[in-house]
């Protein structure tokens, strides 16, 4: 099987890989044509396996040798696919996480990359996205596999991603801002773990259920509440503009900061422009597309709009004031086969506890009350 060293000879991450894909140490052995012992014995670092047992537990668990086993000090080389926009610099700062079987790299660009720790370099400035590319590793890449990429637009999961930190130190949240409708495009090209969706199906009123239905026919996914808020306008402080509601936005005078299609923003900003009777190409600002709540009260508090569809705790974050118009259900899409993925497990015990679930309504606008409730589990 191997020969016993002192555990400091070679660094294994096998019980991190095994853990990501779900396995028991005796799932393992037995895929591996091993003993549980044997598994047991090589995740302690008690014993390196030879070539031969080395080659079998990376083939059962879809990855290389070296992503199991490294010397101390030796900083592993990966190949990663990279996804999203790629900056053309000499060296791309990513962060990685691994989704089903793909490593995914993710560059680390604009304001939120700043605030970032990056856990490698792309060491091949011509590689785009969609394609693979080495990646020198600044990380324990036991990190990689605890980690749970979530793309949505719910500023609270940066809050959410520190809870769990917090209470499960090895586990880590990954933000992707991404509109509701991204956010699903992304989960079903496997780029991402969970999706969140604020989407009202405007035929039945059905808040998320039949959207998500739609977008991902092929997946089957168990869709399950985060919280609940109040979206409406972000107007300046006193509400200079006396903005009350869709047929100001139609006014000359009025500059609406936009967000782009898909978003439960657009979707906001759309029904109140029909409602007053307006069309889109007759509202200023319109086709200006914000990529965020956060980003369309920093728009009004800078003078660029004087309104734009947003949530509360947005307003609130720029000192400004917010009109309520319609209550809205924040849920995260979970591929059912991830209900059991550890992080995936803490997160959602961590989102439904009280210090989670309090610390984000004191942002305002927030009920989190039904936090980890199941809503729906859709068949493929």
């Amino acid at each position: 099987m191997g020969r016993r060293v002192a555990v400091e000879d070679v660094e294994s991450y096998l019980r991190g890989r095994r853990l990501a894909a779900g396995l028991s140490q005796a799932d393992l052995a037995a895929r591996a044509g091993l003993t549980r012992q044997a598994v047991n014995a090589i995740e302690a670092g008690h014993y390196v396996p030879n070539t031969v047992v080395a080659l079998r537990l990376a083939a059962v668990l879809g990855c290389r040798v070296e992503e199991l086993f490294a010397l101390p000090g030796e900083a592993p080389r990966l190949e990663a696919e990279l996804v999203g926009e790629v900056p053309a610099t000499d060296r791309v700062r990513v962060q990685l996480a691994r989704v089903g079987s793909r490593l995914i790299a993710r560059p680390l660009t604009g304001v939120d990359g700043l605030r970032a720790v990056a856990d490698g370099f792309v060491t091949a400035p011509a590689a785009s996205s969609g394609r693979t590319a080495p990646v020198a590793l600044e990380v324990d890449p036991r990190l990689i596999d605890s980690t749970v990429v979530v793309a949505g637009c719910d500023p609270a999961l940066a809050l959410v991603g520190a809870h769990l930190t917090r209470h499960y130190p090895s586990f880590r949240l990954v933000w992707v801002q991404a509109g509701s409708l991204a956010a699903l495009g992304a989960l079903r090209r496997g780029e991402v773990h969970l999706a969140g969706s604020h989407l009202r199906d405007p035929l039945t009123g059905e808040e998320n259920v039949p959207i998500v239905r739609r977008e991902l026919p092929e997946r089957r996914v168990a869709v399950v509440t985060l919280s609940r808020w109040q979206q409406g306008l972000i107007v300046a402080r006193g509400n200079p503009r006396g903005i009350a509601d869709g047929a100001d936005l139609l006014r000359p005078d009025v500059t609406v900061a936009g967000r782009e299609p898909g978003s439960g923003g657009r979707t906001l900003l759309d029904r109140l422009i029909a409602t007053a009777g307006g069309m889109p190409e007759g509202v200023r600002g319109y086709t200006h597309a914000y990529p965020s709540h956060l980003a369309v009260a920093e728009a009004v508090a800078a003078g660029l709009a004087d309104t734009g569809p947003g949530i509360e705790a947005a307003a609130r974050a720029y000192d400004l004031d917010f009109i309520p118009l319609q209550d809205e259900r924040f849920d995260l899409v979970i591929p059912v086969e991830l209900l059991g993925f550890p992080p995936v497990e803490a997160l959602l015990t961590v989102a439904a506890g009280r210090a989670c679930r309090a610390e984000v309504e004191a942002l305002g606008g927030y009920d989190s009350s039904a936090a980890g409730t199941l809503v729906a589990e859709l068949p493929a």
